[in-house]
């Protein structure tokens, strides 16, 4: 008897509990998404300083160019339980540029930003404030020029760019496609890609710091540069570039490596807080 009432309560409450989630679910707010375009171009010589204040969630892609102009296009995600939260959520959610002599600032606002939000949009109701949102950048840029980024959570590539880099991302799948200039990049987590396409690399330095995550460092053969790589807690570095040689009276273990590539010259400094760190050669191209 005692048996069956065990047996008969843990029936109903398995039909509660499935009652209860279908309930859930049935109520559980079903966001709509609307997609939006921005795109704007400005005159900008080589040698100046390009800034990007990225969104909390979206992209960056950056592709240095021989035109002396910055093309923008920007995707732009917002979501919302109505059409008409759909279209306030527009009305606010992009990005601005802040244009002065030799410096261009390319600005994400949005929810996000209180001060931006206090100054502009009052009276916008507080339940769309916490609304997820992302806008996706693809930008072109002189060549020859200087970049600061700031970023949150997306894919970050950078190519062809010959200047001063200064990265900030909080999480991120990055790829870096070094053609000179120097490099100071600081990932949060993710995933983060290092090449070097040409032994003659005209760069000054890269400073590459990964919190947590793995970072793949591609090398052309017979390069020329100092080379410090380092694990800083947890995980190992797997170095398959066999022109690695140690530095004098230094060893390479699996949390260091502190090495010279021919003849030595540029200083290359990768570190991992927590992960994996792979230094292996560059493919080159079928």
């Amino acid at each position: 008897m005692k048996n069956q009432k065990t047996i008969n309560f843990l029936f109903f409450a398995l039909i509660f509990a499935a009652f209860s989630i279908n309930c859930f679910a049935q109520t559980a707010p079903q966001f709509l998404k609307r997609t939006t375009y921005k795109s704007d171009n400005l005159e900008f010589g080589a040698g100046g300083t390009v800034s990007i204040i990225g969104a909390p969630k979206g992209s960056i892609e950056i592709e240095g160019w021989d035109k002396n102009e910055i093309e923008i296009a920007a995707e732009i995600e917002v979501e919302g339980a109505t059409e008409a939260d759909l279209a306030k959520l527009t009305e606010v959610n992009g990005f601005v540029l802040d244009e002065g002599f030799g410096h261009v600032r390319i600005i994400s606002i949005g929810t996000h930003d209180k001060d931006y939000m206090k100054r502009t949009a009052k009276k916008f109701p507080k339940n769309l404030l916490g609304l997820p949102f992302r806008v996706d950048f693809k930008i072109k840029l002189p060549r020859y020029c200087d970049l600061n980024i700031d970023g949150g959570d997306g894919d970050l590539k950078i190519a062809n760019v010959d200047g001063s880099m200064k990265i900030k991302y909080l999480n991120s799948n990055a790829q870096f496609n070094l053609v000179g200039g120097a490099i100071n990049a600081t990932i949060g987590g993710g995933t983060v890609d290092v090449t070097i396409p040409t032994r003659g690399w005209r760069g000054r330095f890269a400073d590459i710091q990964l919190a947590t995550g793995t970072m793949n460092v591609f090398l052309p053969m017979s390069l020329n540069a100092q080379i410090d790589a380092s694990i800083l807690r947890t995980g190992q570095i797997e170095n398959t570039f066999a022109t690695l040689k140690p530095r004098s009276r230094t060893k390479f273990t699996e949390k260091t490596i502190s090495a010279k590539a021919g003849i030595g010259g540029v200083p290359l400094n990768f570190t991992v807080g927590d992960g994996m760190l792979k230094i292996s050669e560059l493919k080159k191209a079928n």
